[in-house]
C-alpha cells in the first residue's frame, strides 16, 4: 500500500507541474513589481514601430529614422549609470516611480514634435527617463530576495516583460495600420498605470547582504538606510567602484557585440520584413508575439535545467544560437522562414539574458548594485545607439545579405569572448 501511495503521489506531482514552478516562494513585493512591469510592457509599442512612424508618418528618410534610434540609445548611455547611482542614493522605488511618470507624460508629447530638432529633443528626454527604470528595477529585485533566489526573481522579471511584449507589439501592429498616434496614447496610458501601482503599494525593504542574512523588513526608503543597515551587520561599503573592476569591465566588452546583433530586431528587421520581403506591419508584430510566448512558457524550465552550467558555457551557446537566428534571415523568402529564424534566436535569448543578469548580481557588491546594473544596462544603450543605425545603413546601401551576414560573424565573435570568460 505504501508503494502504491508513493506512485500515486508521484503522478499527482507530475500532473501539477507547470513551467513557472521555480517562481514559487518569492515575496509579494517582487510580484507587485512584476505586475507593474507587465502593465508597462503591455503598452510597449512605440519603440518597436518608431522607425516606421518616422518614415511613413513624419516623412523622415530611413537613415534619419535609424539615427533617431541611435539618439535614443546614446541618451540611454547617460541614463543607465546616472539612475543606477540615483538608485543607490535615493532608493530604487523612488527612481522607478519618477521614471514611469515622466516617461508616460513624454509619450503624450512625442507626436506633437514634427521638426527634426524637436524630435531629437523629445527622443533624448524619453530615452533618459525610460531607460532609467531598468537599473533601479534590477537592483530592487536583488534587494528583495536572498542570493540563492535571485535567478527565479530575474526569471519573474523577464516573464513579466515578455508577457507584456506578447501583447504590446502585436497590438501595435494592429493600431499602426489605422493610425500611428494610437501607439503613443496607449503606451502613455499603460506607463502611467504602472506608475500608479508603484505609488500605491507600500514596499517593504529586505536587504540581503550575504547568504541567509536578511535586514528588515522596514519601509523601503532611500539609499542611506541601506548603508546604515549594512553597517549594523558589520559590512563596510566597498571602497572601489564598478569602473575599477577589471573582470566586470571585460564582461561588458563581451556583452557589447552580442547586443549589437540582438538589437537589429528594433529597426533594420522591421524595414527588411516590410520593404524587402513585402510582409505586413502586423506580420512584424506577430514575430514579437512568437518570441515572447516562447519565453513565457520555456525560459524558466530551460534555465532550471541549465542552472549548474558555468556562465561562460551558457553565454557562448546563447550567442551561437543568436548569430544563427539573425544570420539565417539572409536566406528568408517569406514569413515561414522568418518564423524559423525567430525560434532559433529566441532560444539564444532565453539562455543568454537570465545568465547575464545573474552574472552581474553575483559580481556586484551589495551597496553597489545600482551602479553595476547601471553600467550593465549602459552597454545595452551603447549597442542600441550603434546597432540599429549601422544595421539600417548596411541594409540601405548593401542589402539584406550583407546585414545578416555581418550579424552572424559578430555573434560568433561574442560566443568566442564568452567562452573565454
Amino acid at each position: 500500500m505504501a508503494a502504491e501511495g508513493t506512485i500515486a503521489e508521484g503522478k499527482a506531482r507530475r500532473r501539477l507541474w507547470h513551467p513557472w514552478q521555480g517562481l514559487e516562494g518569492l515575496p509579494a513585493d517582487a510580484w507587485v513589481l512584476a505586475g507593474a512591469t507587465l502593465i508597462n510592457r503591455s503598452g510597449n509599442m512605440v519603440l518597436p514601430f518608431l522607425v516606421l512612424y518616422l518614415t511613413q508618418y513624419v516623412g523622415l528618410s530611413a537613415s534619419l529614422a535609424g539615427m533617431m534610434l541611435a539618439v535614443y540609445g546614446g541618451s540611454s548611455l547617460v541614463a543607465a549609470p546616472l539612475f543606477g547611482n540615483f538608485s543607490d542614493r535615493f532608493g530604487p522605488v523612488r527612481v522607478m516611480r519618477f521614471t514611469l511618470v515622466a516617461s508616460g507624460l513624454l509619450m503624450l508629447v512625442y507626436p506633437v514634435a514634427h521638426h527634426l530638432a524637436a524630435i531629437v529633443g523629445v527622443t533624448v528626454l524619453l530615452a533618459v527617463v525610460t531607460e532609467g527604470f531598468r537599473p533601479a528595477s534590477l537592483a530592487m529585485y536583488s534587494d528583495l530576495v536572498a542570493p540563492e533566489r535571485r535567478k527565479p526573481a530575474f526569471a519573474l522579471a523577464r516573464l513579466a516583460v515578455n508577457l507584456g511584449m506578447s501583447v504590446g507589439p502585436a497590438m501595435g501592429g494592429f493600431l499602426a495600420e489605422r493610425s500611428f498616434l494610437y501607439l503613443f496614447w496607449v503606451n502613455a496610458a499603460t506607463t502611467l498605470g504602472a506608475a500608479a501601482v508603484l505609488l500605491l503599494w507600500p514596499f517593504r525593504r529586505r536587504q540581503h547582504h550575504a547568504l541567509g542574512t536578511t535586514v528588515g523588513p522596514t519601509p523601503f526608503s532611500g539609499g542611506a538606510g541601506a548603508l546604515a543597515a549594512a553597517e549594523v551587520e558589520g559590512e563596510a561599503a566597498p571602497a572601489g567602484s564598478a569602473w575599477q573592476d577589471r573582470r566586470f569591465l571585460g564582461f561588458l566588452l563581451s556583452v557589447y557585440p552580442l547586443t549589437l546583433v540582438f538589437f537589429q530586431h528594433m529597426g533594420p528587421m522591421a524595414l527588411y520584413l516590410v520593404d524587402n520581403l513585402h510582409l505586413s506591419k502586423q506580420a512584424y508584430g506577430w514575430m514579437f508575439t512568437i518570441n515572447t510566448l516562447m519565453i513565457v512558457f520555456l525560459e524558466v524550465p530551460l534555465n532550471t535545467a541549465m542552472a549548474h552550467w558555468p556562465h561562460g558555457k551558457a553565454l557562448a551557446l546563447g550567442a551561437v544560437l543568436t548569430s544563427i537566428g539573425f544570420g539565417g534571415l539572409a536566406f528568408a523568402g517569406g514569413m515561414g522562414f522568418v518564423v524559423v529564424t525567430t525560434v532559433i534566436w529566441t532560444f539564444g535569448e532565453m539562455v543568454l539574458f537570465p545568465t547575464l543578469s545573474a552574472y552581474v548580481a553575483d559580481a556586484a557588491p551589495p551597496l553597489r548594485r545600482g551602479q553595476y546594473m547601471g553600467l550593465y544596462t549602459m552597454t545595452f544603450g551603447l549597442a542600441f545607439a550603434t546597432g540599429p543605425w549601422l544595421g539600417t545603413l548596411l541594409l540601405v546601401h548593401y542589402g539584406g545579405g550583407a546585414l545578416w551576414g555581418a550579424t552572424f560573424l559578430v555573434g560568433l565573435l561574442a560566443a568566442f569572448l564568452f567562452r573565454r570568460l
